[in-house]
């Protein structure tokens, strides 16, 4: 198995060049992983699946995409790692867990910016996504122009549902490490802890935490709804995928089979957005058989709450005012 790296494009680009039928006929020129901490039928995974199969074709067999979901390769920072030293060639990443390595581009998920998914592909599609891109080019990685849809971010609990605001003071809840969703969820009075999205079943199985906050989609396929009572729909922030490549990698690949990936892979992201929106829309009644309960909360009020916090000033100032005016050219004035 032949795995993107500097001898293996050395390799692969001589043995090509010298005797082309013989790189067709043993293994693909350019094999690259592409891992990520979802399940595998995640439409991430499935749909990344079918721009494989695509690419694969329209390359004539010379790049080869093998998919490593929920993570194989390792934890969100192991595959980061691997993703800037080379040893992984295709990552996909919420852009609030990037924001360890690109501030910036965790500002899709601030609270209770986006009412709809409409504004969320104007932003991310427009200069604000163009300015996330910059900054992940900046850290000698390619980011692709369109982003994966996960979905608007709902709120689980195994003690009590959260119907207003003040329902989260003292309220221990699970999140992904980074600091945007510390911010907020402090900013309500909780008690964010912060767990590996592969731990997170466990840990809600021995009261680690009372609750957790994920799309629909996420509760689904990882079966939160084990260990899970309550679930309201408080659509607090809009959560997706960057996918990433390193610099160096892929500038070694051909430009014409680059093309090939990068196309393939952007369109096949954006029938993936309809196919999770339209999912998220319409889980709930699956996920009630299963025995989670509902509630409708509204969400001005907690909207209302981050903004008598300070939230929205503290991080227009981390975010700086050029990223936080293209953010409320869609949004509208936020705090």
């Amino acid at each position: 198995m032949i795995t993107v790296t500097r001898r293996t494009f050395f390799i692969a680009g001589t043995a090509s060049t010298a005797m082309p039928w013989i790189a067709r006929a043993v293994e693909p020129e350019f094999r690259l992983k592409f891992g990520n901490i979802v399940s595998a039928d995640h439409p991430l995974n499935t749909s990344m699946a079918k721009a494989r199969d695509a690419i694969l074709e329209q390359t004539d067999g010379k790049v080869q995409i093998d998919i490593f979901p929920k993570n194989q390769l390792g934890a969100d920072a192991d595959m980061l790692n691997q993703l800037r030293s080379g040893a992984l060639e295709l990552f996909a990443q919420t852009g609030i867990l990037m924001s360890t390595l690109v501030p910036v581009a965790a500002i899709s998920g601030v609270g209770f910016a986006f009412p709809t998914y409409a504004k969320v592909w104007e932003a991310l599609d427009g200069p604000l996504g163009k300015h996330v891109r910059t900054a992940f080019g900046k850290a000698n990685l390619v980011c692709f122009e369109k982003s994966w849809n996960h979905g608007f971010r709902q709120t689980t609990s195994s003690s009590k549902p959260i119907r207003a605001p003040d329902d989260f003071i003292g309220f221990k809840i699970r999140v992904p490490p980074g600091p945007l969703w510390t911010s907020m969820f402090k900013a309500f009075g909780a008690y964010p802890v912060s767990i590996p999205w592969a731990e997170t079943y466990s840990a809600m199985q021995t009261k680690i935490a009372d609750g957790l906050e994920q799309p629909l989609i996420g509760l689904l396929v990882d079966k939160m709804y084990e260990v899970q009572k309550y679930c309201s729909l408080t659509n607090h922030m809009w959560d997706g995928f960057w996918v990433l490549t390193n610099r160096r990698l892929w500038d070694r690949i051909p430009e014409r089979l680059r093309e090939i990936v990068e196309r393939n892979i952007n369109e096949e992201a954006q029938r993936q957005r309809t196919q999770v929106e339209h999912m998220n829309a319409t889980l709930q009644a699956d996920l009630s058989s299963k025995g989670l309960e509902f509630f409708k909360v509204k969400n001005e009020d907690f909207r209302d709450k981050l903004i008598a916090a300070g939230f929205y000033k503290e991080w227009h100032k981390r975010f700086g005012d050029e990223a936080w005016s293209l953010l409320e050219s869609t949004t509208g004035k936020l705090g």
